[in-house]
């Protein structure tokens, strides 16, 4: 067993998404956390049944991870529409957006993932079928073009953005309900690694549950995906069970640690304290040092060790704070950057813990 670089990313790709798939909840009721957003949406969605008319369109924001696309799936399901998926990046062309748009039918939800990537042609179409449920279709080039419009079946679009400051005005504007996803509490990680453990047929314990939620950086998606590798290292080394002890020597192989920082967020704290006596440094120096992309560094690990309280942004640098030097069980020298000032707590607990 070696580490996975993407192990503590929030990010999916096809094949993850696939394995996700049978986790997902099928219902709000089923949904574990996220309140506020289900109480919310419970409303939307069944005074919308109760008119017979379908739903608003739905804007739903936050972190990757958080359940977007789960709930997206639990829209469709409640409103007894299928649901059709696609994503910004897919959809780069006018053309390729009035191709989806004209084959819908009346109510079907159409999911938008990755809202904010869309091209801007189509983006524009977008507002009219959103707005008049009408599209415009050219045909033809030059002076004899002409502009067909296409009358559309009113449908639901659920858009996904972890990055909702992309998004122009007049696009946010036009959903009904936007719904802003946070991280998780570690009480509902747990909830999130029994019920996932239970489809998947592996027996799991309370402390290996808690174990697991504490360093999965209030991310669900993060959750399953170290429940399946404690499942590996129990079924290969242990007896099947996700007790404490397996959690802890499974995730210790993983190279994941008690606040979930791995080789790559180590890595950085590493040579942000012994190579630079904690910064202040430039971006693209610490990556040089660590041997990595300095987007890699800037859009994989930053994020999560700036939550953490264990890493700040200036206009000088990268700099690491006393939680920092602590984490790593370093001195802090009197000579370190913001040497006597008081420690952060991160976003996820204290400063010894992730939950």
């Amino acid at each position: 067993m070696t580490s996975d670089p993407r192990l503590m990313d929030a990010g999916a790709d096809n094949d993850e998404r696939a394995a996700e798939a049978a986790l997902r909840p099928k219902s709000l009721q089923d949904f574990v956390g996220q309140r506020k957003v289900c109480e919310q949406l419970e409303l939307v969605l069944h005074a919308a049944k109760g008119r017979g008319t379908a739903p608003d369109h739905i804007l739903l924001a936050g972190p990757p991870g958080l359940g977007k696309t789960t709930l997206s799936m639990i829209i469709a399901a409640e409103m007894g529409m299928p649901i059709r998926i696609t994503s910004g990046p897919a959809i780069q062309h006018a053309g390729d957006l009035a191709a989806i748009l004209s084959s819908l039918t009346e109510g079907e939800v159409l999911f938008l993932d990755e809202i904010h990537r869309m091209s801007r042609p189509a983006e524009e179409m977008l507002y009219m079928a959103m707005e008049d449920y009408r599209v415009d279709v050219i045909v033809g080039k030059g002076p004899g073009a002409t502009a067909i419009p296409l009358e559309l079946p009113p449908f639901t679009l659920v858009g996904a953005t972890t990055r909702s400051g992309l998004l122009p005005a007049p696009l946010r504007d036009r959903f009904g309900f936007t719904g802003h996803m946070e991280f998780y509490e570690t009480a509902d990680l747990v909830q999130v690694a029994h019920r996932s453990a239970r489809l998947l047929g592996v027996e799991i314990e309370s402390q290996g549950a808690a174990e697991i939620a504490s360093r999965s950086r209030g991310t669900p998606r993060i959750v399953n995906r170290l429940l399946r590798r404690v499942r590996d290292f129990a079924e290969v080394r242990g007896d099947g069970r996700v007790t404490l002890d397996a959690a802890r020597a499974a995730l210790e192989v993983y190279e994941v640690d008690e606040r979930g920082l791995d080789r790559l967020d180590r890595a950085v704290l590493g040579a942000l304290l012994r190579l630079f006596n904690g910064g202040p440094v430039g971006l693209s120096t610490l990556a040089v040092a660590i041997g990595e992309e300095t987007d890699t560094v800037e859009e994989v690990a930053e994020p999560f060790l700036v939550r953490q309280g264990l890493l700040a942004r200036t206009p000088r640098g990268r700099i690491a704070t006393a939680a920092a030097w602590a984490h790593l069980g370093l001195a802090m020298p009197a000579t370190a950057f913001g040497a006597g000032l008081p420690s952060q707590p991160g976003l996820f607990g204290d400063e010894s813990r992730g939950g």
